[in-house]
């Protein structure tokens, strides 16, 4: 089965969640953020995976970018092609779709538990990075929540997490390289994030495995 994965150009591994896609029989063209001209079409396209970004959608310099990315992800909403969106795509989506994305007082880092309607979802702890949260655009249905703010919403065939279902240890260690200021804002460091990654990387696994069963079972189903 066609899908087609959005994200930049330094950070395209969907991780555990591109695994299960793959085990679950789907094959990815990539979609580089950074290169909207070069996207293929979305016929026979059956399922669209937005990843993070270290963007924010109301930056002006990468304005273009993000106007091409919404255009996209309408399109395929308007054409019930099933979605899934992480981090910054959740915030794209909500941008795109008539909701808003606003800066926090400060930025969420590490594994946090969440609280959801949905089993599947529940629990945790998930990994989040993000600066970022948004308000749900019209007809959309928040599905998880914390202290921060919306962590699951869902529209029709659409499904968004703020939160990092596909994080590795091996993007962790991408991430933790060049965000020593982001970590020091929230009081940790790349050897304190490190170590609970190790700690939950397994069972984050197995989480984005029962999400991705979640999705395309009664979501995108």
């Amino acid at each position: 089965m066609r899908a087609l994965l959005l994200a930049n150009a330094d950070d395209a591994d969907p991780g555990f969640v591109g695994h299960h896609l793959h085990r679950r029989g789907y094959a990815f063209a990539e979609c580089l953020r950074e290169a909207p001209g070069e996207w293929p079409s979305l016929d026979d396209v059956e399922l669209v995976l937005h990843l993070g970004s270290e963007w924010s959608v109301y930056w002006p310099h990468v304005a273009g970018a993000v106007a091409a990315e919404a255009e996209l992800l309408r399109t395929a909403h308007l054409r019930d092609i099933p979605i899934l969106a992480i981090c910054f795509g959740s915030q794209l989506a909500a941008h795109a779709l008539g909701g808003t994305v606003h800066r926090m007082a400060a930025p969420e880092i590490g594994w946090w538990a969440i609280d959801s309607d949905v089993d599947e979802i529940a629990g945790g702890p998930w990994m989040q990075w993000h600066s970022d949260a948004v308000t749900l655009p019209p007809g959309a249905v928040e599905l998880a929540r914390n202290p921060f703010g919306v962590q699951t919403w869902r529209r029709g065939r659409l499904l968004c997490t703020q939160f990092h279902p596909e994080a590795t240890e091996t993007m962790l260690a991408r991430w933790t390289a060049g965000g020593a200021d982001e970590l020091a804002l929230v009081g940790s460091s790349r050897e304190a994030l490190m170590t609970t990654t190790r700690a939950n990387v397994k069972q984050a696994r197995l989480d984005a495995e029962r999400l991705v069963d979640w999705f395309l079972d009664h979501v995108a189903g």
